[in-house]
This record gives C-alpha cells, structure tokens and sequence, in this order.
C-alpha cells in the first residue's frame, strides 16, 4: 500500500489520469531504464577517445555527432543520466530520512530542544540553495560523495519543516492519545503511527525535489565544482558544449534537452503524486 491508502496499481491508474501524469510515468520509467541499463545499450564506451572523428555531426556511426575528444555524446549522455539520478535519489534519501527523524524529534521534545532544531533549519534556509551548496563545495572540494553529502545537508530542512508540521497536527490526536495510555513506548508511537501518517506529503515533496537536485548538481558540475572529468555528467557535458558552441552546436543541444527532459518529468511527476494522494484534490479530480 501507498501513502494515502491506495494500491500500487490504483496509484499508477490514477497518475495517468492527471494533466501530464502519462508523460511522467514514461519520462521517469525511460529514465530509470537507461541508468539501469547504461552499460548495456550504450553503443561505446563513455570515456573511448578517437581523435580522428572529433567534433562530428549527428551520424549513423554517431547519432548524437562527438565531442571535442571524439567521445560518443549518446554514450556520454546515457552515463550522465546515470549520475544524475543516482546523486538525485542518494541526496533524497539521506536528507529525508534526517529530515523527518529531526522534524519528529523536534515535534515531540522539550521546547527547548524544538527551538534549537528549528532555529539550525532557519540558519540553513536562508542561504539560496544553489549558494549554499556552492559555498559548501567550494571550501571541502568537489567530487561525486562531497556533493552528495553537501547538497543534502541543503535539503534536509525542506523536510524537517513538512515533519515538524505534520507531527504537531497529529501528536494529540484521539488515537496517539490511546496508545499513550495502553503504555506504548514513544519509539512505536512514533514508527507505526506517527510516520504513516505524515509520510504522504513528504513523499510529495521529494518527487518535487529531485528535478532540483538535479539542476544543483548539473550547475555544480558545469561550474567545475562537481563531478569532475572524466566521469560524464550533464553539467560537464553542459560545460564542454559551450566551450565548443560555435565549431559543434550538438554537445550543448542534446545535454540541455536531457535536462530539460529529466526536469520537466520528475516535475510533472511531483505535481501527479500530489493531486493523487491528496483526498481533497482526488475526490475534485
């Protein structure tokens, strides 16, 4: 079961029914498809240098045309989205499990405790999150676990906030009161009663921002603070491609639309999942 008490399968159905719900489904299944099986359908080798065909147009041999080392752009493309999506869902992962755990601690300790927690989430919101992460990357040095580490740090009080506030609208409801009374312990309160209940509109958030950490990351890397050549990444990519423009215009083109798709995707996925779990919204729709 989904948050929301709907079905995996009822979960799907009804994504395809919102405005651009069909095209995120595909846009992020194509997604995931070719980071899982990179390897396989890449017709060369992301880092296979070939002087002679430097700089070619779009061809049979090359669909994507080559970059100024003679690098296959498809090749190099299907393993930027393997970065992208793995430093995306890594960031999400860690900045929303430390995100719910410290908005729930804060909800349910001591005042004291609360203003502190609450006080470091105002402190980290109110940097811009590109330059925060910049700010952050630029004193530890790039590389792909820095930026991972460091961009999540941004996004953990994104989280927290959407916990804190969840946790308070339901910690003195009927049925925590209950359990408090039949002595469950505070730890089983909070894994079988109080998540569940508020994991709904965070699940939400982080479909919306995952096309976020995926611009940080491509502005990170195209400003030589992320990941660091030869590991291919759209922002890399990005660089490259302006470095070239006026010789190959198709480096720059096909990097910007692999963003632009992946963005666009995972938006239109964000905007579907929270008009589906939404009762209101769904009973509108």
């Amino acid at each position: 079961m989904f948050p929301g008490g709907l079905s995996d399968m009822a979960i799907i159905i009804n994504l395809s029914r919102r405005p651009g719900g069909t095209f995120a489904l595909l846009a992020v299944s194509l997604l995931c498809l070719v980071a899982i099986a990179g390897p396989l359908i890449s017709p060369y080798g992301p880092n296979a240098i070939a002087p002679a065909t430097r700089l070619m147009r779009p061809s049979l041999e090359h669909l994507f045309g080559t970059d100024q080392l003679g690098r296959d752009i498809m090749s190099r493309l299907i393993f930027g989205t393997r970065v992208a999506l793995g430093v995306s869902l890594s960031v999400i992962a860690i900045s929303l499990t430390a995100g719910v755990a410290l908005g729930v601690l804060s909800a349910l300790a001591p005042r004291a405790v609360d203003l502190v927690i609450v006080g470091i989430f105002d402190l980290v919101t109110s940097f811009p999150s590109i330059i925060l992460a910049l700010s952050l990357v630029a004193v530890l040095g790039p590389g792909l676990g820095n930026v991972v580490l460091l961009v999540s740090i941004v996004f953990i009080p994104h989280f927290g906030r959407v916990a804190r506030a969840q946790t308070i609208a339901i910690k003195n409801s009927a049925f925590i009161e209950a359990e408090k009374v039949l002595g469950a312990q505070t730890w089983r309160i909070v894994l079988h009663h109080v998540v569940p209940n508020i994991i709904g509109p965070i699940f939400v958030l982080a479909c919306m921002d995952i096309p976020v950490v995926i611009t940080i990351e491509a502005g990170l890397s195209f400003l030589g603070l992320g990941v660091r050549p030869p590991l291919a990444s759209w922002g890399n990519l990005l660089n490259d491609g302006y470095t070239y423009l006026d010789q190959s215009p198709w480096l720059a083109t096909f990097s910007g639309l692999s963003l632009i798709f992946a963005t666009l995707g995972f938006a239109l996925l964000g905007e579907a999942m929270r008009d589906t779990l939404d009762p209101k919204l769904r009973r509108a729709h």
